[in-house]
């Protein structure tokens, strides 16, 4: 198997930080994950970057991720396009449309991913939590009659929308939150996860609240907004390239 993850910071793993400070993530769990389960090695690539559009993805990380001939390849994007003022859904939702496609012209399995719901603890929740529902529905009717696309669909789920497991940016997952996300691809794949990357025991939030929150977090998000740049400016993919995950031994 040759598995391959483009995205944005969802799938690049960002929430889920090491103590040496690099980014883990649903898609590093769901490979070794993946290898353990099945018995044998996983090929494994991830070309997600941070911030990144659900267009720029396809156009930036796409055709580099096809050339690697993967088996399967996993796309979640549009979480940063539901954030921006004016978001046009059904043409974020044209991106998924493209992945489709090229991945049929290439013979390869898709993994289609929906993001997790992180509106419940954000401002102007309300309004996320609109977007984010029509740009669900909105792919889904765009891979109708495709059972063999894979789905892991994480934005329905209501109890990963729970504090305990997101960031105290309140917009990432936290570790417990990555895991639960590997746990259902995994599934998805046909395949039984550990029980405990369902409801992993990690704190989740707080972090800082009121002035405070806003002026570490929405700040600078705001800053970028208004300066047209991005926190994946300058960041490679962090495995651009085959790494092979042999299994671990139970």
């Amino acid at each position: 198997m040759r598995y391959v993850a483009i995205g944005d910071s969802f799938t690049e793993g960002v929430g889920d930080e090491l103590p040496d400070g690099q980014v883990r993530g649903w898609a590093d769990l769901t490979a070794q994950g993946w290898a353990d389960a099945a018995g044998h090695p996983i090929r494994y690539a991830n070309l997600a970057i941070r911030g990144r559009l659900a267009w720029p993805i396809v156009e930036q990380q796409l055709e580099p991720a096809l050339a690697l001939r993967p088996t399967h390849l996993s796309f979640n994007g549009g979480g940063n396009d539901v954030l921006r003022p004016r978001a046009d859904v059904e043409h974020i939702a044209d991106a998924f449309s493209r992945v489709l496609r090229r991945c049929d012209e290439e013979g390869v399995t898709l993994i289609l991913l929906s993001g997790a719901n992180p509106s419940g603890q954000l401002p102007m929740g309300k309004v996320f939590q609109k977007r984010g529902d029509l740009l669900s529905e909105a792919v889904l009717r765009r891979v109708e009659n495709r059972p063999d696309v894979i789905t892991a669909l994480n934005w329905p789920d209501r109890e990963l929308s729970e504090p305990q497991y997101w960031s105290e940016d309140r917009l990432h997952m936290n570790a417990a939150g990555h895991h639960r996300v590997a746990a259902r691809v995994l599934h998805a794949l046909g395949f039984e996860p550990p029980e405990t990357w369902w409801a992993p025991g990690v704190a989740g939030l707080p972090g800082p609240s009121g002035y405070a929150y806003y002026r570490e977090f929405v700040g600078p998000w705001v800053k970028r907004r208004v300066t047209g740049t991005s926190s994946g400016d300058g960041r490679t993919a962090k495995y651009p390239s085959w790494v092979e995950l042999p299994p671990r031994r139970a």
